[in-house]
């Protein structure tokens, strides 16, 4: 089954489930001013989801569903009351009417197909990153968000955090002047570089392996390698260290900037054996400019053990360390250094820090800096409920998470080419390398 069967079907299934369309955007007038969610994905990522937007005092959690039964159960017990699922397509068909928006935390494979159902249902969704799996999942996801007008959010929970509204905010006042370069770098490593394991392990009992496979191609369980915590590493189900750290530490130039999405691509990786993804990527990107960035803008992504190795561009004063992780800026008159995470960004100017004009940072209201995950972690959650309950509006929808996850899949992509420049077509979306157009897509299987 192909993609646009599986969304026609989708949408079938949506057409043949009476639901409320005022849980368009505003749904105080459909839950008395509470918001009833539904969640989709409990592991690690999806625990914490759920413990954040049920934090939000006009939360109530009434449906929960995952493919692992002890993970479901860890859920339940903290929300006895929600009703419980292993397939979000039956929790669709039974509760549609008792749903106001969904939460979805799965492997990245699942995103846009529980995303997509949701929205076909008219439910706002707040999905984690990367957004989807593939390009043109990431455009047929923003489509839908906007012809719908649903509110929508994606997991980059930093995005909401002090130091990053900073850093974007002095980036715009011109602080550093026009940005030709940005280098972002993170030495994880979602990669493997080994061949596709042999054989097969029995699955667990509390697992079912069909329904984590979901969309994906059938392959047989094998312990350690997908569930529950290396799938990233594989190119069927995740999107490597770019679609996991990339789209954090990418998200504040990206946003700041004002960024469209890149002309070309290049990754100097190893090359693949077509099962994981490289363990080790230097990515280029040039973006059109824009009004705060010279005429092109370059783009360095480095990830995997050692990154970014030395450039001049990252030479900190004093012979000070450089962070594990961050992004540099670099303009016309100086750099702006933002480490990851909850760091002040730091000026540098001819080789040395500058203080930055404390009556500038008083000027944006944000406050003083905030140094605790606790309080700052729930934000971009609540500004989510708070979207859907017509009080706010969200920073990340997917009219711009699209843009960004697309960016980044674009390098993920060029992982498959080391070496080549590939050239991306916006306005048509595929690759002049018509080889690469391949990796857009791929066929759904029927589960």
């Amino acid at each position: 089954m192909n993609k646009r069967e599986f969304l026609k079907k989708s949408a079938l299934m949506a057409s043949s489930i009476a639901f409320l369309p005022s849980c368009v955007s505003n749904l105080s007038s459909t839950s008395s001013g509470r918001l009833r969610t539904a969640h989709i994905g409990l592991g690690v990522q999806g625990a914490d989801d759920l413990r954040d937007i049920s934090s939000h005092s006009l939360v109530d959690v009434v449906a929960l569903c995952d493919v692992d039964a002890n993970m479901l159960a860890a859920a339940q017990k903290l929300h006895p009351n929600a009703k419980i699922y292993s397939d979000y397509r039956e929790m669709f068909k039974e509760m549609s009417n008792d749903i106001d928006a969904v939460v979805v935390a799965t492997p990245d494979h699942t995103h846009a197909p529980a995303s997509m159902m949701a929205m076909e249902n008219d439910k706002p969704v707040y999905c984690q990153k990367p957004l989807t799996h593939h390009v043109t999942e990431a455009r047929a996801m923003r489509k839908i968000a906007e012809e719908k007008n649903l509110v929508t959010q994606m997991g980059i929970q930093v995005h909401s955090f002090y130091d990053y509204k900073l850093a974007t905010l002095l980036i715009q006042s011109g602080i550093i002047g026009k940005v030709s370069t940005v280098r972002a770098w993170s030495p994880k490593n979602w990669g493997f570089d080994g061949p596709a394991p042999e054989g097969s392990d029995p699955v667990p009992e509390t697992l079912d392996w069909n329904l984590w496979l979901g969309t994906a191609p059938e392959r047989p369980f094998k312990e350690g390698y997908y569930h529950p915590g290396n799938w990233r590493k594989v190119m069927d189900y995740g999107c490597g260290t770019l679609g996991d750290m990339g789209v954090h530490i990418f998200d504040t130039p990206y946003n700041a900037l004002k960024l469209d999405v890149p002309r070309t691509i290049k990754n100097e990786s190893n090359k693949t054996t077509g099962f994981g993804f490289p363990e080790k990527n230097k990515v280029t990107y040039e973006f059109p400019g824009t009004e705060y960035t010279a005429d092109s803008l370059k783009w360095v992504w480095y990830d995997g053990i050692g990154a970014p190795g030395n450039h001049e561009d990252l030479l900190l004063p004093d012979g000070e360390e450089l962070h594990d992780q961050g992004a540099m800026f670099i303009g016309e008159k100086g750099r702006l250094f933002l480490p990851h995470f909850q760091i002040l960004p730091k000026l540098i100017v001819d080789g040395k820090y500058q203080e930055i004009d404390p009556a500038l940072i008083e000027s944006y209201g944000l406050g003083t800096p905030v140094r605790d995950y606790a309080s700052e972690g729930p934000k971009h959650y609540h500004e989510f409920v708070d979207a859907c309950l017509g009080e706010a509006e969200t920073s990340a929808s997917f009219s711009y998470a699209s843009r960004l996850t697309e960016s980044i899949l674009l390098g993920v992509i060029a992982g498959r080419f080391p070496g080549q420049t590939l050239h991306w077509d916006s306005k048509n979306a595929k690759f002049a390398e018509e080889e690469a157009n391949q990796y857009l897509e791929s066929a759904y299987r029927k589960f």
